[in-house]
């Protein structure tokens, strides 16, 4: 039964409401990976890959390799429809600790890390047009960031559906802005300007290279597996979930690698090396006076794609306190709006923290452990095929899928302990450092009562303040309770 506040109920409890449709997860997809990067910074790709044929080559082949991908996840998703994606997957294969730790980089730097330099990115060019020929001051960039991410928690916090109205209002107009690119650059072609692609294969390519363009490209496909930790939320999982790929992602990949082709058509390959905000540099060169509609479009595009960010971020964060990873509040529900409202507070507060903080280099350094824990999940896929062949798979793809992509994650593992060891080892020693905070705060079960009273006062507390319950406790009851402590 459904009740005018948009709150469902399973029996008597409460829980989240399957309001996320198939337009959402599709606008979910697409908004969470198109961000900044196709905008901005394409030319780490072309330095790598070497020239503007194998640039292209390998924007198409990062985006077939994140179907790949995505198709293994929507077999996990729908046999495992819990919110938490990879996390919940390692937890039901592998166990407690490696789940817990990948949930531990996620929640403590990867997550509010992602979300701080969307925010700033967001802030920097929402501010653009306002300082068009110098750099807004660092403090009016750091207080519009921080403002975006608190308005969108906020509307996070009330209403599941008003954040999906949202995050499709701004992923349509992110897709606009590259449509006008793509348009734009095939005017140009059409005049006969080819100049820049009949040299397509000019340049040096190697092995080592092709890699690490494959590691910029990748980053810029970051989000397509956003929509797992939504599965609990989405409508029909079993046939929106797969739909949602295979609409979104394709879609992402062509958008891509046409978006690339009007760069080069407009831009020398020179030019797009060396500009940090190709998309601006395209526009001045080729769109006239709406050449200031850029800045306005990618601050939209980062406000769409933190949005879709922040809502799965929360999810990840119930889901850990759910299995007793996390401190129990954070699973709790808003009793009326059924948002995970102390989730996404805490995901905020954090993010809020790394404002100031040296974001890019955490990034750096944890880039590999995203591969990690991804590929870990596709093992958990492998291993629950042997474990518990009769677990219900309402999707299975073939053997071959997930065993191509986990050879893929294992060497995009390997390479950066050799290519970048100092990074890498700063990750590892961040990962490992979630051992000690396991073994005290979940495996130690006989904690002193004072600490298991202070534990549950603060709770109640926080209950009463943010009017949450646990989704154990019945409608009934917390209302009963609602009105007792008034």
């Amino acid at each position: 039964m459904e009740d005018e506040l948009g709150g469902g109920r399973r029996g008597s409890r409460i829980v989240l409401k399957r309001k996320v449709t198939l337009i959402n997860g599709v606008a979910l997809i697409v908004g969470s990976i198109i961000g900044s990067g196709v905008f901005v910074s394409p030319g780490g790709v072309l330095f790598f890959a070497g020239s503007p044929a194998a640039a292209l080559l390998v924007w198409t082949i990062c985006g077939v390799f994140c179907i790949v991908g995505a198709l293994c996840f929507s077999e996990l998703g729908t046999m495992l429809p819990a919110a938490g994606g990879e996390y919940a997957y390692i937890l039901r294969a592998f166990g407690g600790l490696p789940a817990f730790l990948t949930l531990w980089v996620n929640v403590v730097v990867i997550r509010p890390a992602t979300q701080a330099v969307v925010s700033l990115t967001f802030a920097e060019y929402a501010l653009a047009l306002t300082f068009p020929n110098v750099d807004p001051p660092k403090m009016a960039v750091t207080l519009l960031a921080a403002m975006a991410l608190c308005v969108l928690t906020f509307i996070n916090c009330v209403s599941v559906r008003l954040t999906m109205r949202i995050q499709t209002v701004f992923t349509a107009a992110k897709l606009l802005a590259l449509v006008i690119i793509i348009v734009a650059g095939a005017l140009h072609l059409g005049r006969g300007h080819t100049e820049n692609l009949d040299r397509g294969w000019e340049g040096e390519h190697n092995i080592g290279g092709l890699a690490l363009a494959l590691y910029s490209g990748l980053f810029a496909y970051g989000g397509w597996n956003y929509l797992n930790l939504v599965t609990e939320e989405l409508k029909d999982p079993y046939r929106n979930l797969p739909r949602a790929i295979w609409i979104g992602l394709p879609m992402v990949t062509v958008v891509y690698v046409l978006v690339n082709v009007a760069y080069l058509a407009v831009l020398s390959p020179q030019e797009v090396l060396t500009s940090n905000a190709v998309a601006v540099a395209f526009g001045s060169e080729v769109l006239g006076p709406l050449k200031y509609t850029i800045p306005v479009f990618v601050a939209l595009s980062t406000f769409g794609s933190l949005n879709g960010i922040l809502f799965t971020s929360g999810r990840l964060f119930l889901a850990g306190a759910r299995e007793g990873h996390l401190p129990p509040l954070l699973s709790f529900i808003h009793l009326r709006a059924r948002t995970p409202v102390p989730a996404l507070l805490v995901t905020c507060v954090l993010s809020l923290f790394m404002l100031g903080a040296n974001i890019i280099f955490l990034i750096n350094c944890l880039s590999f452990v995203l591969w990690l824990s991804i590929g870990a999940a596709i093992g958990a896929l492998l291993w629950l095929r042997k474990k518990e062949p009769n677990l219900k798979r309402p999707i299975k793809v073939h053997m071959a899928l997930p065993l191509i992509f986990f050879g893929c994650c294992v060497y995009l593992v390997v390479v950066p302990m050799i290519t970048e060891p100092i990074s890498t080892g700063m990750g590892v020693l961040m990962t490992l450092s979630g051992i000690p905070v396991y073994l005290a705060c979940v495996m130690w079960k006989l904690k002193p009562r004072w600490i298991n009273n202070m534990h549950r006062e603060i709770t109640h507390l926080l209950q009463k303040v943010l009017l949450v319950v646990s989704p154990e406790q019945s409608t009934h009851e917390s209302l009963l309770e609602e009105e007792d402590e008034n």
